[in-house]
């Protein structure tokens, strides 16, 4: 059973302009919709249904780089029950490209396929395996192209260009057309300071390409409006985003592609980018019947991006007595054949690489590479989860090297507030990591040899090999590992981050309600919930109404990059008070003459009611308001960050970081190769809670995606064919509750005081240090030098 603690230091501050109204901050409310999910209620986007809709399908290609020499589409057309079959010469626009920061990602194959599943047609049928038939009957030719699956071969003097003939803003400044953005950072003089090192370590790293593995897939239902244009009914995490990239391709104006958030399935990342939106909208506005689109397990492999595997080269050093002196690094991130979010993914590997350490000399290289392997994009912890991995094995590394504690070592080395990052930035807010490690390795270790504990016979769940039943206890060997991680929150390198939210306070029933409406995608992070609390504290109301998520509202951003309750929270915020101040002028103008306090005493919103501080109730907020109604609505952004140098990396680039540390405990059959994580301690600054439930259930969620990755979670691509061999739930592993550990939860509150309530971002965190823990403790186990990610049995067994 998992726990928590909670720690506030007295008098820190956490921006609360109301006193407690019930149901607020602070408060663990239920999320309204928890109970229709766990008991299968709840409609997902794959649920929606509409009369007379058609069915949509996608034929991907079968190989992985090739020219199209022709396409032959009479028999699927000819079926009966099939409406449209579409290619790339029926796009009705002249933009046939789209992107999120590149569009360099075409529509429909254009001639020529960059990747194992890449979209080449699409059918629309009356019935999903009607559909499916027909686009099987679909002919094409391919004419297959020399592979590019790593650095060597991107690089290569004589190697394929994936795009001929960039133009995009990056192409200026990287050595090689295959390479999609390279970020540098130096500062100080490595060259010196490795004089200055008694001790230096290298590793060379290997991060696998893991997959965001939501249960729900890719779905959405585009029905064709009176006007010409379409009504888009689906699941992702940034609406307004999807928009932009849509309409164009339709072309058509933004106004005439209405979009509606369905209910969201997970993200994680994967949903960032277009899956099935334009292919649905183009076979409605085809057909013009209502299309739906729902991807199986197997397609949704090829239907979204992935994490970037990686290749990571580090030097560290350090003095005798344990201080840094240096670091230098290459990250090479594979981006597969589309951009999608890679350079921004390279920003944050970069400017993150060092860890959550003080270093001042520092020469950090970053680059992303096209490939045709499986485009890769955003996923949780978006950059930082590789480059935790290297630096954290390298903090072991040197912490054995000079004999000292691998927690006193980092906690020796660890920032703290006012420390300068290697981009020059100055951390200008709490950075606990040394408390943080402290705190998870206090916590007291579970007992060993559990699956002793119930009596006659060996309870084989505790065991490395659960249900399997493959040891009974001999060759278990326990290790433990530690390590911690730094995330950026928000969206970084001068890009004009922001979010809308409108708030209506009307009377309804003689009781005052808010309505709170914003973009916002809710993919299970409980957005919505903690929407409802900041309504209710800073409005003073019980009755809140969330208006679903969808573009007749401004822009919300993404739901990624842990930015949604600071950025979407922080404008329904803003925009609560902005109504607050508007209902207490309407009250000064109705009753001020009745009492002084409405022009002289600070006024509190509690329970329905206009109250003085002092408690004295002045009005009702239902009679101030009568039959008026009070609508804002307003933009939030944070403070303005700006671009890394591209040649020295320097740049105020991110909004605010955030940190966690683990502690873990693991079993190993040292025999079998076969592992248990017993025990998966955590801590981690919030800054400030919102709601504690979600809080604790985001760090548990995210350090469970982190020890998939460490031992389980990989999709593997054939290197000789550039194929995926694994999509599927059969053969691409995630954790089950059999294999998830016990995961305790220490809940630090140091208020970052910029930030809307005084909160951190922090879904991301647990994901970073979460992985290098695991497999530090695996490495104490077994006493090998473990340099990939996830690690297998065969690695642990030697049969290699």
């Amino acid at each position: 059973m998992a726990q928590n603690t909670r720690t506030v230091p007295a008098g820190t501050p956490t921006n609360v302009t109301q006193k407690h109204n019930k149901g607020g901050i602070g408060e663990s409310i239920l999320r309204p919709d928890g109970t229709l999910k766990v008991t299968g209620e709840f409609a997902y986007s794959s649920d929606m249904w509409h009369e007379d809709m058609l069915w949509g399908q996608t034929l991907r290609s079968t190989v992985a780089h090739a020219e199209i020499v022709s396409i032959d589409i009479s028999e699927a057309l000819a079926m009966p029950g099939v409406y449209s079959v579409l290619t790339y010469d029926d796009l009705p626009a002249e933009m046939k490209n789209y992107g999120l920061e590149i569009q360099d990602t075409p529509v429909l194959a254009n001639g020529r396929v960059r990747h194992h599943g890449e979209p080449v047609a699409l059918v629309a049928a009356d019935h999903p395996e009607t559909a499916r038939r027909a686009a099987a009957k679909i002919k094409i030719d391919y004419r297959e192209l020399p592979l590019v699956t790593d650095e060597a071969s991107a690089l290569a003097e004589d190697a394929p260009l994936i795009h001929v003939g960039r133009d995009d803003h990056h192409i200026g400044h990287v050595p090689h057309p295959n390479i999609v953005h390279r970020q540098p950072i130096i500062r100080g003089n490595v060259e010196e300071a490795r004089k200055r090192a008694d001790v230096i370590v290298e590793g060379e790293y290997t991060f696998g390409m893991q997959d965001q593995a939501f249960l729900g897939p890719e779905s959405g239902l585009a029905v064709p409006s009176e006007d010409g244009g379409v009504e888009l009914y689906v699941a992702t995490q940034w609406l307004h985003s999807d928009l932009q990239q849509i309409a164009p391709v339709l072309g058509l104006p933004p106004e005439k592609v209405r979009m509606t958030l369905s209910g969201v399935g997970g993200a994680f990342g994967g949903r960032e980018d277009i899956s099935m939106q334009i292919h649905a909208c183009l076979l409605a506005l085809a057909t013009n019947k209502p299309v739906k689109i729902v991807y199986n397990r197997f397609e949704s492999f090829f239907g979204h991006v992935h994490r970037h595997p990686a290749k990571l080269y580090y030097e560290h050093g350090a003095t005798k007595d344990g201080k840094l002196t240096h670091m230098k690094c290459k990250i090479v991130l594979d981006g597969g054949a589309y951009a999608s979010a890679s350079p921004a993914v390279v920003g944050n590997a970069s400017s993150l690489s060092v860890g959550p350490y003080v270093l001042e000399d520092v020469d950090i290289e970053a680059i992303a590479l096209y490939t045709n392997n499986p485009p890769c994009g955003a996923m949780r912890g978006f950059g930082a989860v590789q480059a935790c991995f290297a630096y954290e094995a390298q903090m072991d590394k040197l912490a054995a090297k000079l004999g000292m504690d691998p927690v006193e070592f980092r906690q020796l080395n660890a920032m703290e507030m006012g420390t300068v990052m290697p981009t020059g930035q100055v951390v200008d807010a709490p950075a606990p990591v040394a408390e943080l490690l402290r705190r998870v390795k206090a916590r007291p270790l579970p007992p060993e040899r559990q699956w002793e504990s119930a009596g006659e016979g060996a309870d084989v769940r505790a065991l490395p090999g659960g249900l399997s039943n493959t040891t009974h206890g001999e060759g278990v060997v326990r290790g433990v590992g530690y390590a911690v991680g730094i995330k950026n929150v928000g969206f970084s390198e001068g890009f004009d981050d922001y979010s809308t939210a409108r708030v209506r306070l009307e009377v309804i029933n003689g009781e005052p309600v808010a309505m709170v409406h914003t973009a916002m995608a809710e993919v299970g992070q409980g957005g919505i919930t903690v929407h409802t609390q900041i309504a209710r504290t800073e409005l003073g109301v019980t009755q809140v109404t969330i208006h679903p998520a969808d573009t007749q509202v401004g822009s919300a951003g993404s739901t990624s990059a842990s930015r949604q309750t600071y950025m979407t929270g922080g404008a329904v915020k803003n925009t609560c008070e902005a109504v607050r101040e508007a209902l207490l002028e309407i009250g000064r103008r109705k009753n001020g003459s009745y009492h002084p306090a409405w022009a002289t005493a600070e006024l509190l919103l509690e329970s329905g009611k206009v109250v003085t501080d002092g408690g004295e109730v002045l009005a009702d907020i239902a009679d101030i308001l009568e039959d008026e109604a009070i609508d804002l609505e307003l933009e939030f952004r944070h403070a303005a960050t700006e671009p890394f140098d591209l040649v020295t990396g320097q740049g105020n680039g991110h909004v605010q970081y955030t940190f966690a540390a683990h502690r873990a405990v693991v079993e190993v059959d040292t025999e079998l190769g076969l592992v248990k994580v017993v025990e998966l301690a955590t801590a981690q600054d919030v800054g400030k809670a919102l709601n504690m439930l979600s809080v604790v259930g985001q760090i548990q969620g995210g350090t469970t995606q982190g020890l998939g990755v460490a031992i389980m979670e990989e999709i593997i691509v054939d290197p000789k064919t550039a194929k995926v061999r694994n999509p599927s739930f059969t053969d691409y592993l995630i954790p089950t509750i059999l294999d998830t550990p016990t995961i305790p939860v220490d809940v630090l509150e140091l208020a970052d005081p910029k930030a809307p309530y005084g909160l951190r971002g922090m879904g991301e965190a647990p994901t970073l240090s979460s992985t290098p823990a695991v497999i530090a403790a695996i490495r104490a186990a077994t006493g090998l030098e473990i340099n990939k990610t996830p690690i297998r049995p065969e690695a642990l067994t030697g049969t290699l």
